[in-house]
């Protein structure tokens, strides 16, 4: 693979994480503003949706790391490697881990959408979960597939 290819790649996986650095640094705590002065039962609630988009943003932001790592092994022609495995099976785990997380924090976001009267916030987060399993059963199947590869190659480079 060209270097313009990884670098373009490494571009797309700096943008990707712009928009939720932007959402974690000032959506959420001007919505933590707006909650605050109000008498709301949904005022409550949005702590432990807090927490879980922050540590969601933590797992994501590690997976994002974890892609731009895979990406400069790619650059270093190492693709078939143990690190790439570990690459892959780390970006699983956060997949998984943010995918917990949004499902723990479901019956939460419940009780914010029937106080706002708004039930697209709990399609949002069915959307986070499935993608976030999309991503985690995609990386697993690069890992077994990689894993595969890496053994191929070792049996070439014996018989050789």
């Amino acid at each position: 693979m060209k270097h313009s290819s990884t670098i373009f790649l490494k571009a797309v996986v700096l943008l990707i994480g712009l928009p939720v650095l932007a959402i974690c640094i000032f959506w959420l705590p001007g919505l933590a503003d707006i909650y605050d002065g109000k008498d709301s039962e949904a005022a409550y609630v949005l702590y432990p949706v807090f927490i879980c988009a922050y540590a969601s943003a933590i797992s994501f932001f590690f997976a994002l790391y974890q892609a731009f790592r895979l990406l400069g092994y790619i650059d270093k022609n190492t693709a078939f490697s143990s690190l790439s495995v570990k690459a892959l099976k780390k970006i699983k785990f956060s997949a998984v881990a943010i995918g917990v997380l949004y499902g723990a924090c479901m019956p939460f976001l419940y009780f914010i959408a029937e106080a706002d009267d708004a039930p697209g916030l709990i399609v949002i987060g069915l959307v986070i979960i499935f993608a976030s399993a999309v991503i985690a059963a995609f990386a697993a199947v690069l890992e077994m597939l990689l894993k595969s590869a890496m053994e191929i190659k070792m049996e070439n480079d014996l018989t050789v």
